[in-house]
């Protein structure tokens, strides 16, 4: 069963052509992420299939009793709305079925007619059919779980709609959305103003719902994790892809090698046979130049390969910093309620840590405590010798609205002529006219991709970045991952893009409601941590708290006390999140060591199987100790 179709679609903008000539199907269950380089049509696309844009040829044909729910950028709601009055309205024809199943079971005990009796017993077993079948017999609890998932506390749910922010009011039309049970679900963007808990919960439910979607996105975990086909849309052309990101960026890297290895073969024999033509066509060989000529008329081209490339991004090569590059300790601050206590840590030289949390946990008052734009409650920050720090702001408040981009990149000193700013803005993917606009009319993406040349230009050996990725494509995150991985200098950054964080940090800082974790890898490693190690903590933890909790409380003298006393320590000193990293680091060895040690090639020497099985022993005795360690560490350390 096909619920929506496409055929042929084409789309202009003046003399820039959006699709053409796309087709698709969508069937039921179907996850589709739609991805693109920005500006390729994805919402223009969304919205044709939604019925909310004219295509300017082609047809779109929907199933005739088909529900379809779009995820719009900008909700308006009435504003003298409740936020709970606002989502329940999603289910309010639910809950009138409800109602009205309600009423006829009242009519049903007085009703004495046998044939309005079976009218209205039809009439009952069809509404509660329908009731039982989406699950509407608990829309109360219902409404509570999809709010809650989007981050809306009970207190706020009798919150007046028009005094939410402009993401809350996105999250609430979300939860709608979500609620309304639609066939198809249109998703553009829709993990935008979610922190990482919200988006985490998003992915669960998307991966649960029945109802088919076609989601926009550039979160490539969400991709993963929700998405059943990808849908790539480039140059006005569409092409499918079965599976998750994960499977798309293999079938396409195969794809792509056919497709440039056949556009070359071809290529070659075009021009040995234009060589040949241009060499014997006035000569003796006239007629088989003649022949060749007419053989190549009618040649079907190859299209060159379908690739998708982000900009040559690069920072360059700063001037080296001490080895310290920043040293933290003891920070506290706070606002309304205390975001981060006592923390400490120091940053290398060529490290490169990213900062992650929930929505208000303090990430980007952190940053500003450490750059000076705030001032700590407590605690000290200090920068090493030889650092120069270049700061990103997510807003791109450091560019001048009314400046041409060419000269908003200018640095401070002045010293880049034109002709490099406009090289270096090439390298950021803002070439030709666009570079010499005023900032204030380029999109969210030329803006930011405009003020990381404005970092580059600095020549900044210590690079910090509040949520780079914002506005970005695909491609040009991985443009901007490979060239902070590349970067010899040292970068500290705030992002909520896991698979960005996954490419780029080393060691992290977690702020958690109640704490504050520093890990020393990167966003894997924080998960790995979450669900084994640290799974496992909070008791032991709690006992520590308490121990130290009992010591600190004042005693009479003559208190007897039967405490045990403290285990002396076995081990030499670790820090937890270096045993941590390090059990994270053999245990994925270990898993390794078993698959090999399956694997036909191993199995058939002898010696290559002893040689596995005596590496297994080695890191299983080893994970043992470290295990024991890691206990220790436990309770003598906190």
């Amino acid at each position: 069963m096909i619920l929506l179709a496409a055929e042929n679609l084409r789309k202009h903008y003046g003399s820039q052509t959006v699709l053409d000539g796309v087709s698709l199907e969508v069937r039921p269950g179907e996850r589709i992420g739609l991805l693109g380089p920005n500006g390729s049509g994805k919402t223009t696309l969304l919205k044709i299939l939604a019925g909310l844009e004219e295509s300017d040829g082609g047809s779109v044909q929907r199933r005739s009793d088909i529900q379809i729910g779009y995820l719009e950028q900008q909700p308006s709601f009435a504003p003298d709305r409740t936020v709970w009055q606002e989502a329940f309205r999603a289910v309010a024809h639910w809950a009138a079925l409800g109602q009205e199943a309600v009423q006829i079971a009242h009519q049903l005990s007085q009703c004495a007619d046998p044939d309005q009796h079976r009218r209205l017993a039809d009439r009952f077993d069809q509404i509660h059919y329908l009731l039982q079948h989406h699950q509407a017999y608990h829309l109360e609890r219902k409404v509570e779980q999809v709010l809650t998932g989007l981050g809306f506390p009970k207190p706020q749910w009798e919150q007046l709609v028009r005094v939410l922010s402009g993401g809350e009011q996105s999250r609430l039309l979300l939860a709608k959305l979500l609620l309304a049970e639609h066939d198809l679900l249109l998703l553009d963007e829709p993990s935008n103003h979610l922190d990482l808990e919200m988006t985490l919960w998003l992915e669960e439910y998307l991966s649960n719902c029945p109802s088919a979607m076609i989601l926009i996105t550039h979160d490539r975990y969400f991709l993963d994790r929700v998405c059943t086909r990808i849908w790539e849309l480039f140059q006005g052309k569409m092409e499918s892809y079965p599976g998750n990101f994960s499977a798309y960026c293999r079938l396409k890297a195969e794809r792509l090698l056919v497709q440039r290895r056949t556009y070359e073969k071809q290529q070659a024999a075009i021009a040995k046979a234009e060589e040949f033509i241009r060499r014997y066509f006035y000569g003796q060989r006239h007629a088989q130049a003649e022949d060749r000529r007419k053989k190549l008329a009618r040649i079907q081209r190859v299209d060159p390969p379908r690739e998708i490339t982000g900009p040559p991004m690069n920072f360059g090569t700063p001037t080296r910093s001490g080895d310290i590059v920043l040293r933290v300790e003891g920070l506290t601050k706070r606002f309304d309620r205390v975001l981060f206590r006592d923390l400490s840590f120091q940053i290398l030289r060529g490290q490169r840590w990213g900062i992650l949390g929930p929505n208000g946990s303090g990430k980007t008052t952190l940053l500003k405590c450490i750059l000076g734009h705030l001032s700590p409650d407590r605690g000290q920050v200090e920068l090493g010798h030889g650092v120069q720090v270049g700061y990103f702001d997510q807003h791109g408040t450091q560019l001048a609205e009314e400046e041409i981009v060419v000269d908003a990149i200018r640095p401070p000193s002045g010293q880049m002529e034109a002709s490099k700013r406009r090289d270096l803005l090439a390298r950021f993917g803002i070439t030709g006219d666009r570079a010499l606009l005023p900032v204030r009319r380029l999109s969210g993406g030329e803006r930011n991709r405009a003020s990381l040349a404005r970092l580059a230009a600095l020549g900044a050996n210590f690079l910090i970045l509040d949520e780079p990725t914002n506005h970005l494509d695909l491609w040009t995150r991985q443009s901007l991952e490979k060239a902070l991985r590349e970067f010899p200098g040292t970068v500290l950054f705030v992002s909520h893009d896991r698979y960005f964080i996954n490419q780029v940090a080393d060691h992290l800082i977690v702020l958690e409601p109640d704490r504050v974790r520093i890990v020393e890898g990167n966003y894997d490693t924080y998960r790995h941590m979450i669900e084994t190690l640290w799974a496992e903590q909070p008791s032991a933890t709690r006992l520590a708290q308490q121990s130290q909790q009992d010591a600190a409380k004042p005693k009479p003298d003559s208190q007897p006390t039967d405490r045990k006393p403290r285990r002396k320590r076995k081990f030499p000193y670790r820090k937890l999140e270096d045993l941590e990293a390090e059990i994270f680091q053999r245990e994925t060895r270990l898993e390794e060591l078993y698959q090999l040690l399956a694997s036909p090639e191993v199995y058939r020497s002898g010696q290559r199987v002893r040689e596995v099985q005596q590496e297994i022993k080695q890191q299983k005795q080893t994970l043992a100790r470290l295990y024991e360690h890691w206990e220790e560490a436990v309770e003598l350390d906190l």
